[in-house]
């Protein structure tokens, strides 16, 4: 199993392909699901599929491109030779939204809408092709030295000086990351009260792991020095937080948005600056025990009691820095690093997650102190 018997399944179809063709199909059928629900047009899901599928394919083919112009500047018509390979997931999402868009303008529906409507069997669909790169021998990571790792599918064995070697299999990382954001966003469904909601936590989610993965893949699209994938998932997180935050803060508590905001934006950017400070435990715990104080700042700002959100929070902090313990304490063994770094990665959308659930526990407070406080 850590070697893929075929590239192809049946009549020289590739893995690949089949993959994403069942991704594509599990989408749909769960927008069709939503569509309902979100009180969406009959055959709405179907429709947008006949269009953000191919924007897809053509803006995943682009974004290749782009980041690997150098492979096809001597021979520009290769650009065509989709069959050979080259395709970016970032790219395919750009495409299908900027699809999704020109819909919802030539339709009259609301882009948001159909943006949540769609992300929860998007990150799903995620899960399923990134096996394709299993089939493929693409995506993994660096080499595992250590015999007790070696094992699929933690590990995969890649080709290399006329025998094989095993390599951390970072395509599955990926895989089981996406299908538990994908877990994530099918139970925060009903709970968001605001079109875009959907399309944020998807953001938030898929962008921490990608962030975090990314840096362990050997075959990272470039921007220079800058990994392109990487820097764009940061992008993606700190708007999606931002909006997240700005939105519970101004509809729940727009009396306190001047001292609720503020701590609870400033909490996520130290959560998302840790990021670059893994390999450093000074300022790791520095940028946490900053984290903490922003917490309990929100917390005094917001008037917020005793929530169930901070017996969540707090297992949290406590295995974050086990996992941290772990990481010191085997510097040279990547597992222990990749343990943390995805631990430090789930950190986030946790984090504001909590943050949204306090903030609307003080609201439900304040209104539950104004009902028993007697009429003058």
């Amino acid at each position: 199993m850590s070697i893929p018997y075929s590239r192809t399944f049946l009549f020289g179809i590739p893995w690949y392909s089949l993959l994403i063709v069942v991704g594509v199909i599990c989408a749909i059928w769960l927008a069709g699901l939503e569509e309902k629900r979100l009180g969406l047009p009959k055959d709405t899901a179907l429709d947008i599929a006949l269009v953000i599928v191919p924007c897809g394919i053509v803006g995943a083919r682009l974004y290749f491109v782009l980041m690997s112009w150098e492979l096809f500047a001597p021979d520009p018509i290769s650009i065509l030779y989709v069959w050979q390979g080259g395709i970016a997931i970032y790219g395919a999402v750009i495409g299908g939204a900027i699809g999704a868009w020109v819909y919802a303008r030539c339709k009259k529906l609301r882009f948001l809408t159909l943006a949540d409507m769609v992300v929860p069997g998007l990150l799903l669909a995620q899960a399923i092709g990134r096996w394709g790169n299993y089939f493929n021998m693409e995506a993994y990571g660096p080499v595992i030295e250590n015999p007790a790792f070696q094992f699929f599918p933690l590990g995969v064995q890649v080709p290399a000086a006329g025998g094989y070697e095993w390599h951390m299999a970072t395509f599955f990382y990926e895989s089981l990351w996406n299908l538990c954001g994908f877990v994530a966003l099918w139970l925060l469904r009903k709970s968001q009260r605001q079109a875009g909601n959907m399309l944020c936590w998807y953001m938030l989610i898929y962008g921490s792991g990608r962030f975090i993965i990314e840096q362990l893949r050997q075959d990272s699209l470039m921007i220079g020095s800058l990994r392109a994938s990487q820097y764009l998932s940061l992008i993606l997180c700190a708007v999606a937080a931002f909006v997240l935050l700005w939105r519970v803060c101004r509809l729940d508590r727009p009396e306190a948005f001047g001292r609720c905001f503020p701590p609870c934006l400033l909490a996520t950017a130290v959560a998302m600056a840790r990021w670059f400070v893994l390999g450093n435990t000074f300022w790791y715990m520095l940028l946490m025990v900053t984290m903490l104080c922003c917490v309990i700042w929100t917390r005094v700002a917001c008037g917020t009691g005793r929530t169930a959100a901070t017996a969540f929070l707090l297992p949290m902090i406590v295995w974050d820095g086990l996992c941290l313990r772990i990481a010191v304490a085997y510097p040279y063994e990547p597992f222990a690093q990749l343990l943390h770094a995805l631990v430090c990665s789930l950190a986030l959308p946790a984090l504001v997650g909590w943050l949204i659930n306090s903030v609307h526990t003080a609201k439900e407070n304040q209104s539950a102190k104004e009902e028993r406080e007697p009429c003058p």
